[in-house]
């Protein structure tokens, strides 16, 4: 599968740093450099669901001061976003790392200590605090086969990256029937529904963000737009955007999502 760079928006001073950076995230990721917080939350409201953030957490802060309070409103405003720290921890300051935390970072870079280029790969390609992969690996009211378990994580991935059912084929070493009939036997979804539900997924992540307009979710999802949005909503729930955001929308669509995989299993029990 063609893996597509995924979207890093960097908000970070230090010139050093960010040259390492760009040669680690090279034909992984795609940079954009932004100038200061209202870029970065702009940035952040038309980024697809893919997307990391980089900040530096004191950007704008006096030294003491603790992290800068744009950085929480941004995790309250984008609270699906997967946002990485880059810092020099200060005399005293492991304080902060449990604040960052707290707020929702996903992952903390230490600059004094993520110094190679693999290692800042390895940083950002671990920060993945997606609520897809939360909601897979929770514990669900069955049991899921690890074959099941590694078809779902690769759905993920696959969306992430605007694929296809043959893409998860390929990225699995399957060929699209062999993964027909795996996610047959593992009791999940077609592979084209599964995808349709990690997609709406990721959408239903996105509105519970204040920040993203229901025409910016349906594009950063793939959609043309809200209406096509509304369409994939409807295929797999009864609830409009409008509906969901009020329901809490990630929470109402994961159930149906868990419920679907329950009655698949149902329905596999019954054929024995």
């Amino acid at each position: 599968m063609k893996v597509s760079p995924r979207p890093l928006l960097v908000l970070h001073p230090s010139r050093p740093f960010l040259d390492r950076l760009a040669r680690a995230a090279e034909q992984r990721f795609a940079l954009q450099i932004l100038e200061d917080w209202e870029a970065l939350f702009e940035g952040v409201g038309q980024a697809p669901p893919a997307a990391i953030v980089l900040v530096d957490p004191y950007l704008g802060r006096s030294n003491g001061g603790g992290p800068a309070p744009e950085l929480y409103a941004l995790l309250r405003s984008f609270p699906s976003a997967t946002v990485v720290a880059a810092l020099e921890v200060p005399p005293g300051g492991y304080r902060d790392l449990w604040t960052l935390g707290e707020w929702g970072v996903a992952e903390i870079i230490q600059m004094d200590e993520d110094t190679s280029g693999s290692a800042l790969r390895r940083r950002l390609l671990s920060a993945r605090g997606q609520p897809l992969r939360v909601l897979l690996s929770q514990e669900l009211p069955f049991p899921l086969t690890g074959r099941a378990r590694t078809i779902l994580d690769a759905a993920v991935e696959t969306v992430m990256t605007g694929g296809h059912p043959r893409d998860l084929a390929k990225t699995l070493s399957f060929s699209p029937s062999t993964l027909l009939r795996w996610c047959g036997r593992s009791q999940l979804p077609t592979p084209r529904r599964l995808l349709l539900w990690m997609r709406v997924l990721f959408a239903a992540a996105l509105l519970d963000d204040p920040g993203h307009s229901v025409f910016s979710v349906g594009l950063a999802c793939g959609y043309s737009g809200d209406q096509a949005l509304r369409r994939a909503l409807r295929s797999v729930v009864p609830h409009t955007p409008t509906e969901l955001r009020r329901k809490g929308a990630f929470a109402t669509v994961s159930q149906a999502f868990i419920e679907e995989l329950a009655s698949r299993r149902d329905e596999s029990a019954e054929k024995r």
